[in-house]
């Protein structure tokens, strides 16, 4: 592919330039901008992770050249309490909404700033851009915002189903430790924290050790991290959705926008749930016929990381082929180009939809997210008893089941199912791999359909229906989606999980009465997937994708607070009256 060469601008840089907040916090931000006489549209990134990026990948400096040379200007400021920016301390989220509002309206009113400006970034970057959206600060004028959730409560701390997102929280909260220590001037307990991993030298983001994974209760996180990052107790302690979260929820604020936000996500990516909801929201209630028409959205084949100038097709085990290796940076300077400074790129009479469909490895135009023409079928679970683990006799099907012979299976806190690959965001695999050896263990239940003859494409929500029962008087129950290939390979396209005492409502939470059957709707979020002929789909039932998601220890007792846990016995049903399947998107091809 051709190689990105600058035009003409230099580069000069001007350190710890202050922004005065409404409430007399000062933020500082390093300013990036062409060495030119003029004024300039502006490119705003706003991060808690250092404004001049991790020394392994200097991501302002590599922003800076990739744009000024264009004649924009890049600003990259710390937000509230973290680095160089004032404040008491640091609380995720919080502030950002006001401080994005406010940050705009400093760097449009900038001696070098033409006045219009337009927000970018990754993960949190994206974040505090979707909190800021609904503020409508006057001079924003475009968004292109990568990977963040839009319900913070469904994915950020905790998921869908209403469990922790244990194996991202807990690492996240250490990777953000050292700064506030040093702020605090308490250093010295970075040594402490250094003891939580097998390799000192990985502590930004690195896996912990197994003792460390594994310690009950959880809450003990409380006490260890108290002097770094105390609002991991407020997490721990607000499990439901409900008020504490809903200021953080932007879908509910989509009535509110009026910026063009271009949306990319990816479905392997742990935050998948924010492009597709907040585009989809934005689509229908923004506040003007301009923001509703103006959002865009692309949807990936990747992790949590994004080919912003080095192409990619990796992820996980698997090279999704030659479509894959875009530049999303290409896309950027288009939609910048066409809203800050005017220029007809084109972009904006796109289809409003970019999906990738894997399998067939290609990128797609669509006109609206889900698919209007999505055909919702039931595929259905089926055996005669005995589906547990790969060499059972689990099937799936189209065909509704009749009188059927339940499976099983003893759920073991103690011995939990391992996370392998999925949408995890954290420092353990993630992406697509094989997933026999998950299928081997006898706490795993296998449903496998026959081997498809003709093409299916599978692109949209997934949804599955299972009905079950526990000895237990709160339990967890997984479901993942798998496309088994001809050779035997498994590979993962979505997986979800459900907490019993969240079955009805997340924030109304009821306790299971042993030995009752129950429906449980376990949502999988979304995918873009061919099945092949010769290729077969799978659905894995079980109760544990540890530490992904933290182990439900069976008790019905406050979460987080037990250390004790029991063993379960899991029934599930699939019969006339209690037919278990997975709702699939269809698409006709």
């Amino acid at each position: 592919m051709a190689k990105w060469i600058p035009r003409s601008y230099k580069i000069i840089k001007q350190e710890n330039v202050p922004a005065r907040m409404r409430d007399g916090m000062t933020l500082y931000a390093d300013v990036y901008r062409p060495d030119a006489p003029g004024r300039f549209p502006v490119i705003l990134m706003r991060t808690p992770y250092g404004k001049a990026g991790m020394p392994a990948n200097n991501m302002a400096l590599r922003h800076a050249e990739r744009f000024v040379p264009y004649g924009y200007i890049l600003i990259m400021q710390d937000t509230r309490a973290r680095f160089t920016s004032e404040g008491d301390w640091y609380y995720p989220l919080t502030h950002e909404a006001l401080d994005g509002y406010d940050t705009v309206e400093w760097a449009a009113a900038l001696p070098w700033s033409d006045g219009n400006v337009g927000t970018a970034g990754q993960s949190y970057l994206c974040a505090d851009q979707y909190l800021t959206a609904p503020t409508r600060p006057p001079h924003l004028r475009a968004m292109f915002a990568v990977s963040a959730p839009s319900d913070w409560h469904e994915c950020w701390v905790y998921h869908t189903g209403g469990v922790l997102d244990f194996g991202w929280l807990i690492p996240y909260c250490l990777m953000m430790t050292p700064n506030q220590l040093e702020r605090k001037g308490t250093s010295r307990s970075l040594e402490t924290i250094k003891n939580y991993y097998p390799d000192p030298a990985l502590m930004n983001f690195g896996p912990l050790k197994d003792e460390h994974h594994s310690h009950l209760p959880i809450y003990d996180w409380v006490e260890r991290l108290k002097d770094s990052v105390p609002y991991i107790k407020d997490y721990l302690d607000h499990p439901e959705d409900g008020p504490y979260w809903w200021y953080l929820n932007v879908r509910r604020k989509a009535h509110e926008v009026s910026v063009p936000i271009y949306h990319v996500a990816s479905w392997y990516d742990g935050f998948l749930e924010g492009g597709l909801n907040y585009f989809s929201s934005i689509r229908k209630y923004g506040l003007t016929p301009e923001a509703r028409s103006g959002q865009r959205l692309l949807i990936g084949p990747w992790p949590h990381l994004y080919p912003y100038d080095e192409p990619t097709s990796a992820a996980g085990e698997l090279d999704f082929g030659p479509e894959a290796m875009i530049r999303t940076n290409d896309i950027q300077q288009r939609w910048f180009d066409y809203w800050l400074k005017g220029i007809d790129t084109g972009i904006h009479d796109e289809a409003p939809v970019q999906v990738f469909v894997m399998g067939e490895n290609t990128w797609r135009e669509e006109s609206e997210w889900p698919l209007a023409r999505t055909k919702y079928e039931p595929f259905y679970l089926h055996s005669a008893g005995r589906a547990n683990t790969l060499s059972g006799d689990g099937t799936l099907s189209r065909v509704k089941p009749d009188t059927e012979k339940t499976d099983s299976f003893t759920y073991d806190p103690g011995n939990p199912v391992p996370t392998r690959g999925g949408s995890m965001l954290g420092p353990v695999p993630i992406g697509p791999y094989d997933q026999r050896g998950i299928e081997a263990r006898q706490d795993v239940l296998v449903y496998s359909s026959e081997s498809f003859t003709e093409e299916m494409e599978v692109t949209g929500p997934l949804i599955v229906k299972l009905f079950a029962s526990s000895t237990a008087t709160d339990t967890d129950f997984t479901a993942k989606l798998v496309d088994v290939w001809p050779n035997g390979y498994a590979q993962n396209l979505q997986d979800g999980i459900i907490r019993a005492r969240y079955r009805l409502s997340k924030t109304h939470p009821t306790l299971i009465t042993p030995g009752e059957v129950y429906e449980y709707t376990i949502d999988l979020w979304a995918t873009s997937h061919i099945v092949k002929p010769g290729h077969r789909l799978r659905v894995e039932i079980s109760s544990s994708n540890f530490p992904h998601y933290d182990r439900n220890l069976n008790t019905g007792g406050p979460l987080f607070k037990e250390k004790d846990f029991k063993r379960a016995t899991q029934t599930i049903f699939h019969d006339a009256a209690r037919p278990s399947h997975i709702i699939l998107p269809v698409i006709p091809r």
